[in-house]
């Protein structure tokens, strides 16, 4: 695990470092701030900054982390989601994983109620892949109009460049602060209004922040410098009167850390996933410990029955939980039906859920289908599709086939979805799935009555092999931002706390309502 987390590092690094020493030196001597440094200072003193899809893009050809930061962080006491582009990537342009990158932060901030502030400096489109970006693009400035009517604030602190279609992320801001002789908002730059119009201009007449202060009233504030922008920022947040929604003290303000170290979650997912291990030993490292009043750890439910999949109580960071932990990997009908049950209780008593997944799928074979696996497994997937109550998953080993859906995986909205680098997910394991073409073109040949080719046979499952085993591992997962971050499994109950107390800002209320449970 410590290999992987070194492998982990250096990915984010990767992130970190942009477009490169060259890129970085250029955009200093300029006088100007690093999107992370920006970010540093607009946060409280001291407080976390939780990053969102730091690996987007990996494995294409697009910088690692394409070319934006987001994340929530704390200003003025409120939690906010932040985004900052990396100007030091072809100007901060917008590719395609930028647009996915930033659609599921907008996301995040729409369903948990969270003020957006975009710490803007881009030059638009990447025009080379325009046809990738252009369609959907749209779909960025919608969200920030429509977070304006549900209001959820939007401000935007524009440093730089804010070129074409991303001068409309100050002009759909709620609020907007552009720093004096930096800030350039314009439709179209001088050389664009030159071959359109046939106009002659500069880029301070077109649209530099003066001129926006003073003349088209765009910028609502002009600051002196950065660190000036990123002050009327801070202030804007502390007038805004946000509140957390009343959860009549379900959460407590007290609470005692886990007694079991943390640092133990290093070793307990084993190198080979088939290996199963027991859930309730990260359950007592990522939970809060036994305190005056608070009864035990964990409260499990059904610890006798469905023995594949540990169910419960508990609370991380004071917020209750209930949680479902896979313990042997695969999914009988017994473990289904608890499952079932217990979310609805999750829903009766507005209680948010945690799936730890390590899971190979639902039990296969014609004994499992004659006892109704398949209507089972459909109970559980029914009951996750119409819960109401918040959603968190962590995948922690394995997550295969429509395991991944019953415990309630990326197509099924989780409200946050984190890995853990020894992860794995896919619609079966590598060597399951190489197995199964090989039966079938065993078939084949033998209905056609040719000779089967074993040599060929041998490649192709070798071949199919590694390239699944490449698409299943985290780092391929979350650079396809099917994640929300690999995170390092001792940081698991920091992750979780920031969730919990985000989601907490909305009222938490079950639903009664479920699709029709087939019996």
């Amino acid at each position: 695990m410590l290999a992987k987390l070194s492998d982990l590092g250096e990915q984010h690094a990767l992130a970190v470092a942009g477009g490169g020493e060259r890129s970085i030196e250029r955009h200093r001597k300029r006088g100007k701030l690093l999107p992370r440094e920006r970010i540093e200072l607009l946060i409280d003193p001291g407080s976390a900054f939780l990053e969102l899809s730091p690996l987007a893009g990996w494995g294409s050809d697009f910088t690692v982390g394409a070319s934006v930061v987001c994340g929530i962080g704390v200003v003025e006491g409120v939690e906010c989601m932040i985004t900052a582009n990396d100007p030091t990537v072809k100007g901060g342009a917008s590719n395609p994983w930028t647009l996915k990158k930033g659609f599921r932060a907008a996301q995040i901030a729409e369903e948990n109620d969270l003020p957006t502030i975009s710490l803007v400096e881009s030059g638009g489109a990447d025009l080379p892949t325009q046809k990738d970006i252009f369609i959907p693009g749209g779909k960025m400035f919608r969200d920030l109009t429509r977070a304006s009517a549900r209001k959820q604030p939007t401000i935007a602190l524009v440093f730089g460049n804010s070129t074409a279609g991303g001068a409309y992320i100050p002009g759909m801001s709620d609020y907007t602060v552009f720093v004096k002789e930096q800030a350039k908002v314009f439709l179209g730059g001088p050389p664009l209004v030159k071959m359109a119009t046939g106009e002659e201009s500069d880029d301070e007449s077109l649209g530099g922040a003066e001129m926006h202060a003073r003349i088209s009233g765009l910028a609502d504030y002009l600051a002196v410098d950065e660190q000036d922008a990123i002050r009327i920022g801070r202030r804007i947040v502390a007038r805004l009167n946000r509140r957390k929604a009343d959860h009549g003290g379900r959460i407590h303000t007290t609470f005692a850390e886990p007694e079991a170290d943390a640092g133990e979650l290093l070793d307990l997912i084993p190198t080979d996933l088939k290996e199963p291990f027991d859930p309730r030993d990260v359950i007592a490292r990522i939970c809060d410990g036994r305190s005056a009043g608070n009864g035990a750890v964990f409260d499990e439910f059904k610890p006798l029955y469905g023995n594949s999949l540990v169910t419960g109580w508990a609370r991380i960071h004071g917020h209750p939980v209930g949680i479902l932990a896979n313990a042997q990997g695969v999914l009988f009908s017994e473990e289904a039906n608890k499952a079932t049950q217990f979310i609805q209780l999750a829903n009766q008593n507005d209680t948010p859920l945690l799936f730890l997944h390590n899971t190979t799928g639902y039990m296969v074979g014609a004994e499992y289908e004659q006892g109704g696996i398949i209507k089972h497994g459909a109970q559980m997937i029914n009951a996750v599709s119409n819960s109401r109550v918040p959603h968190i998953s962590v995948i922690m080993g394995a997550s295969y086939g429509a395991g991944n859906y019953g415990m309630n995986g990326r197509a099924y909205d989780p409200r946050f979805l984190f890995t853990w680098p020894s992860a794995k997910s896919a619609v079966m394991g590598p060597a399951q799935l190489a197995g199964v073409l090989s039966i079938v073109s065993r078939a084949a040949a033998e209905a056609k009555g040719q000779p089967f080719d074993e040599e060929a046979d041998a490649a192709m499952r070798g071949f199919v092999e590694a390239g699944i085993e490449e698409q299943s591992l985290p780092f391929f997962l979350s650079g396809m931002v099917y994640d929300d971050g690999v995170i390092d499994p001792r940081d698991t109950r920091t992750v979780l706390g920031i969730c919990l107390s985000v989601i907490a800002n909305n009222p938490i209320e079950g639903t009664d309502r479920f699709g029709v449970f087939r019996m």
